[in-house]
């Protein structure tokens, strides 16, 4: 099976473009842009509680405590924000009706206080890539070009691999596309 696609910023704002179209479109672009600004997993963000993102006065933190249960190899680790990924998130918190805590901080018609499940996200955003016509693209997208974008800007692989909760450097290497941006920068520092 191949890798999921790594987006260009063009081809994110097609996407987030077409998102502004959609029902629950505030909703659905910050969960977007929580995997491709983030770095979180699409199974990460579902299980993501209110208490997990806004601080008791409903702003959103600078960081986002996981637990061992919300990541996949069930060790805890801390996703840092950036102002602009706060800015979207706190749009979305803006919404929010639900003042249970321990509840979805990303409900869904059905299940307003469970929220998602790892699956249910993953088709959600299998249609939103397909609708807004990226091909290739999968759950694991925004996840990937979080990493590739970061090593494209000279970030460290320890430092990506702490970011992206890996274990193993060579997991985030394989996560690294490189480009013909990239390997331009590259030469211009000979």
């Amino acid at each position: 099976m191949p890798q999921a696609k790594s987006f260009s910023s063009t081809e994110l704002t097609q996407v987030l473009t077409y998102v502004k179209t959609t029902k629950h479109s505030v909703r659905n672009r910050a969960m977007l842009l929580l995997t491709h600004w983030g770095g979180l997993r699409v199974g990460e963000v579902a299980a993501l509680r209110i208490c997990d993102v806004l601080d008791p006065e409903n702003q959103v933190k600078s960081e986002i405590r996981l637990l061992p249960e919300q990541t996949k190899g069930r060790h805890p680790r801390t996703v840092f924000l950036n102002e602009r990924l706060k800015a979207e998130l706190q749009a979305f918190a803006n919404e929010i009706t639900n003042k249970d805590r321990n509840h979805a901080f990303f409900p869904t018609q059905k299940h307003p206080k469970r929220g998602f499940t790892a699956n249910t996200l993953t088709q959600h955003f299998k249609s939103i890539y397909k609708a807004s016509g990226i091909s290739g693209a999968t759950s694991h997208s925004g996840r990937r070009s979080f990493i590739t974008n970061l090593a494209s800007k000279g970030i460290g692989v320890r430092v990506l691999m702490s970011l992206a909760g890996h274990r193993n450097i060579s997991t985030t290497q394989a996560y690294i596309d490189v480009n013909d941006d990239m390997k331009r920068m590259a030469v211009e520092l000979i």
